[in-house]
């Protein structure tokens, strides 16, 4: 009778299986940090030179668009911490990025009304020149981001974060040749009220998307 040999075997082969699984598990997560430390250090770069541009152009919209780049930083950094970690850990770092973003949201929104009310003068050349370096950085992200599309709660969450930020870029591009073309601060408040209710319904998704 042959049962014992087949006994071992049997377990080896399960004990190969399974190694040659724990090896790929941590192959794709550190893939996956990779992935993210590279867009971290993009978005934080962008934040700096978009936050410096709109302070110095007067631009609501650019303002806007460099606190939506922060947000994604934060969102980088909760899902560095959650590579390789539980599932319910990872949707509590996803709920974490749904409020963090959608408090920046109305945030966003408030700003757009302090500055409509008190007035600004927006330079529709510095709008249209970073928000056409942020889109270029922002999709080469979302590029690298793409396979987190369908992926886990809270890497999902970095892509539709990502995805905010080139619709906001494209915005904010629009509205600085709008102000040019048409000699008026409106596009601008527009455009940034229209950010910050953009970032709101997208915080709105990953929070539904939990669970």
């Amino acid at each position: 009778m042959n049962f014992p040999q087949k006994n071992v075997e049997t377990a080896l082969t399960k004990r190969l299986f399974m190694a040659d699984c724990c090896c790929h598990h941590e192959a794709k997560n550190e893939e996956d940090r990779k992935i993210l430390k590279i867009a971290l250090v993009l978005n934080l770069l962008m934040f700096v030179v978009g936050l410096i541009a709109g302070v110095l152009a007067d631009s609501t919209a650019l303002i806007a668009d460099s606190f939506d780049m922060l947000a994604d930083s934060l969102a980088y950094c909760l899902g560095l911490i959650a590579v390789g970690k539980s599932s319910l850990f990872k949707e509590r770092v996803a709920t974490l990025s749904g409020i963090l973003l959608l408090v920046l949201g109305v945030g966003l929104f408030i700003e757009a009304g302090r500055r409509a009310w008190f007035g600004s003068s927006p330079e529709s050349s510095s709008m249209i020149a970073v928000a056409c370096l942020s889109l270029i950085v922002n999709s080469v992200v979302l590029y690298l981001l793409r396979h987190f599309r369908k992926g886990e709660a809270h890497l999902h969450a970095t892509w539709i974060f990502t995805r905010a930020d080139v619709i906001a870029n494209l915005g904010v591009i629009l509205s600085g040749s709008l102000v040019w073309a048409l000699n008026s601060h409106y596009p601008d408040l527009i455009a940034g009220f229209a950010i910050g209710l953009y970032v709101m319904k997208e915080a709105i998704e990953i929070l539904k998307n939990i669970g």
